[in-house]
């Protein structure tokens, strides 16, 4: 039978990661092309075999009964070739953990730290990705994640790293213009409100017993970014999450107003597979984070 000049491992390898994933944008992540690389060479193998490999539903990407088939009896052989070509190799083999952390956690505070982790294992590529901060799930093209949680998710291992806690903080000007007297604000005392915790002003003050004045202007804003920005600009007074904001605490942009805290009715939970696919580099990865950021007992 003679040989489809359009058919190739490369292309065998794609349709693999892809399915994998489910999503041709990540599996072009690991393959270092672009998606639409990815997308031409699953096309050829598919005009190769003569059988539709995926059904494409709006943003879905689902094998067919027959490319479930085909990744099947495919993974080992692709499996078996990598290894194979591991014991020739003289460089250590390089590999990619992927984890999903919340915007503001990211930058401020686990970013800052991951030199600690790379230093140590410098064949460990670690690709870092931030999304919505509200969402209460686990992204299914991450092998962890760090993310709140109202309760630890039921269907996947979760570890808790510590509970939303958060500060009032202000501008130095805001401070230097802030009086209270008796338990009560007296001065001017704008808010800055993170919409996803519109009600978390009033919960502090009535933890704090400090009162607040009534019809002050209010500033709502979607990221906790944004929020901890207005405040370093003098728009207002807002919660600032400690220990993630003591970045901004130390260099003096914002300083905290009262010492009283909120502690929130959410945590932070790392997520992710318990041990998946055996992969030891993604467990080694999970020990360094609880040992970094997780609540000492």
């Amino acid at each position: 039978m003679p040989v489809n000049p359009r058919f190739s491992l490369r292309g065998l390898r794609s349709f693999c990661v892809a399915a994998r994933y489910g999503s041709f944008r990540t599996a072009a992540e690991e393959l270092h092309i672009t998606a639409s690389a990815v997308s031409h060479q699953i096309k050829n193998l598919e005009e190769t075999i003569g059988e539709q490999l995926f059904e494409r539903s709006g943003r879905e990407l689902k094998l067919s009964s027959v490319g479930a088939l085909l990744y099947e009896e495919v993974t080992p052989l692709i499996e078996q070739l990598d290894a194979v070509v591991a014991r020739y190799k003289k460089a250590p083999e390089r590999s990619s953990i992927r984890i999903s952390v919340q915007p503001f956690f990211a930058s401020e505070y686990f970013i800052p730290r991951l030199h600690d982790f790379t230093a140590a294992h410098p064949t460990i590529d670690i690709k870092v990705g931030t999304s919505d901060e509200s969402a209460e799930r686990h992204p299914a093209d991450a092998d962890l994640s760090i993310r709140l949680f109202r309760a630890p998710p039921a269907d996947i291992r979760s570890d808790l790293l510590f509970p939303l806690t958060m500060a009032p903080a202000g501008s130095p000007d805001f401070q230097r213009k802030l009086v209270v007297k008796d338990g009560k604000v007296c001065s001017d005392f704008p808010i800055i409100v993170h919409e996803t915790y519109p009600s978390a002003w009033k919960q502090w003050s009535e933890v704090a017993g400090i009162k607040l004045p009534g019809n002050q202007k209010v500033t709502r804003l979607d990221s906790m970014i944004a929020v901890v920005r207005a405040a370093q600009r003098g728009l207002g007074a807002a919660l600032v999450p400690v220990p993630i904001g003591n970045l901004w605490f130390e260099e003096g942009s914002v300083v905290r107003l009262f010492e009283q805290e909120l502690v929130a009715n959410v945590s932070y939970y790392l997520v992710g597979p318990d041990n998946p696919g055996g992969d030891g580099r993604v467990e080694l990865f999970r020990s360094w984070i609880l040992e970094t950021f997780a609540t000492l007992p």
